[in-house]
C-alpha cells in the first residue's frame, strides 16, 4: 500500500474526512487530497501530525508493512502497561521479550 493509501485506510477507519484531517492538521483539503492521490509527500514533521491525529504509527506510514501495528488493542494495552513501570522492571521485560523474539524467529528458520 502506498502512503496516500493508508492515509486513506487510516482516515475513513478513524470517520474523518479530508475536510476534519485538514482542519486538526491546520492544512487545506486540496493538500490532504495530494498527500492521498501521492502527488506530493509531506515533510517529515507533518508526517507525524497525521499519524497521530489518525492514531497509527509513523512507521505504518511510511513503510512498506500493510498492517498497523496499533489495530491491535491486545499489543498495545500491554506496551502501555510496559511504558508505565519503573525502568529496572521495564528493562528486564524488554530483554525477555527479545530472547523470545529471537527464539520464535529461530524456530521458524528452521521449521521447528
Amino acid at each position: 500500500m502506498s502512503f496516500g493509501s493508508k492515509i486513506i485506510e487510516a482516515r475513513k477507519e478513524k470517520g474523518m474526512s479530508q475536510e476534519a484531517l485538514a482542519k486538526a492538521l491546520k492544512a487545506t483539503p486540496t493538500t490532504i487530497g495530494r498527500y492521498e492521490r501521492d502527488e506530493v509527500k509531506p515533510s517529515i514533521e507533518v508526517a507525524a501530525k497525521i499519524a497521530k491525529v489518525l492514531s497509527v504509527s509513523l512507521d505504518y506510514l511510511t513503510e512498506n508493512s500493510a498492517v498497523n501495528p496499533l489495530k491491535n488493542k491486545t499489543l498495545l494495552e500491554r506496551f502501555n502497561s510496559i511504558t508505565k513501570l519503573e525502568d529496572k522492571d521495564r528493562e528486564h521485560i524488554l530483554i525477555t521479550l527479545d530472547a523470545l523474539i529471537r527464539d520464535a524467529k529461530a524456530r521458524s528458520a528452521y521449521g521447528v
